[in-house]
């Protein structure tokens, strides 16, 4: 009788995670995420160039949210909010070994972000570091995990500098008024940090972290969204690639259509000159550096943001190879 219970059980329990892992149906809608940052331009290319909308066809909608910073946007993805968009690799990575139930499927943007000195510091090169405060967008953000790179190659503790987290655009205030010496931050922040508080680069692009190679932005989707929608996602990849090959066909058009819609969709007015200016420091790419991915991880790992560096399943290009294997 017990063994017959526990094959009941364990009958019942298979059953209903199979009617769990069935649960979401194929979507009429896609709901989409993003940040309204420069190294989001690829998403916002698509959208504003309609490449989501021809791709997904008619009959599906789409729905669009920005968020702030990338813990906002993996706790709404979480929560089930909204299905695929943009964000920085390390709340990606950070979020997924608390809650594995979402997805890499394609890169977004390498490079675009910079270490940048404050006029009234003293400081001429990452060796000067030690001892100095320095902005970034959010504890646990890309640019943070990329500073602490550039200290330890650089062999100062994390411990010996103040990090600051300040929203990007309020960074120039901050150089202005003197209160940080420094900050880690993504495009096209550091060029108007250059030309509104003139401001030193440390490291450029080229420089900083991983450098050309440093990931920024990812594609992240809900595992249940792509399981249960193949094609939409697909979709969702060309339209991507699309975007970035409009991009880096047409740089002074993608520049303004991303100036005007942060414009519509925030009321702040860039500057177009400087954020063009900035556009040469952005390299957006669907390739996914898995590498790089880890060694992020590793480092949040070591600043026990997280418990462990193990991302095995994090990435999958499942989606990303079959849209390349058919436009071959």
């Amino acid at each position: 009788m017990k063994k017959t219970l526990i094959g009941f059980l364990g009958l019942l329990t298979l059953i209903i995670a199979g009617c769990g892992a069935d649960a979401e149906e194929s979507a009429d809608e896609v709901r989409i995420g993003y940040f309204p940052n420069f190294t989001h331009i690829t998403t916002i290319v698509a959208l504003e160039n309609g490449y989501f909308q021809e791709e997904f066809g008619e009959d599906i909608s789409i729905d669009t949210m920005t968020f702030p910073n990338g813990s906002a946007f993996m706790e709404a993805m979480s929560t089930d909010e909204f299905d695929v968009g943009t964000v920085g690799p390390s709340p990606t990575t950070n979020t997924y070994l608390r809650n594995p139930a979402h997805e890499i499927i394609a890169g977004a943007v390498n490079g675009g972000a910079v270490l940048a000195a404050a006029e009234h510091s003293d400081l001429n090169s990452v060796e000067d570091l030690s001892g100095s405060s320095i902005a970034i967008p959010t504890i646990g953000s890309t640019q943070d995990i990329m500073l602490r790179k550039v200290l330890n190659d650089a062999g100062i503790a994390a411990d010996d500098v103040e990090m600051v987290p300040q929203a990007p655009a309020d960074t120039s205030t901050l150089f202005l008024q003197e209160d940080v010496d420094a900050a880690a931050t993504q495009e096209p922040w550091g060029v108007f940090l250059e030309n509104q508080a003139n401001a030193d680069i440390l490291l450029d692009e080229e420089e900083f972290a991983w450098g050309t190679e440093s990931t920024t932005t990812v594609v992240s989707a809900r595992q249940d969204f792509t399981d249960a929608n193949p094609e939409l996602t697909e979709a969702y990849i060309r339209a991507h690639m699309r975007a970035i090959e409009y991009i880096e066909q047409n740089q002074e058009d993608a520049v303004q259509l991303f100036v005007d819609h942060i414009a519509e969709i925030s009321g702040q007015e860039l500057d177009f000159e400087e954020t063009l200016e900035a556009s040469s420091r952005l390299n957006p790419t669907y390739e996914i550096n898995e590498e790089v991915l880890q060694e992020m991880a590793t480092i949040s790992s070591e600043a026990e943001y997280t418990p462990s560096d193990d991302i095995e399943g994090l990435v999958n290009t499942e989606f990303l190879d079959a849209v390349m294997e058919s436009q071959e």
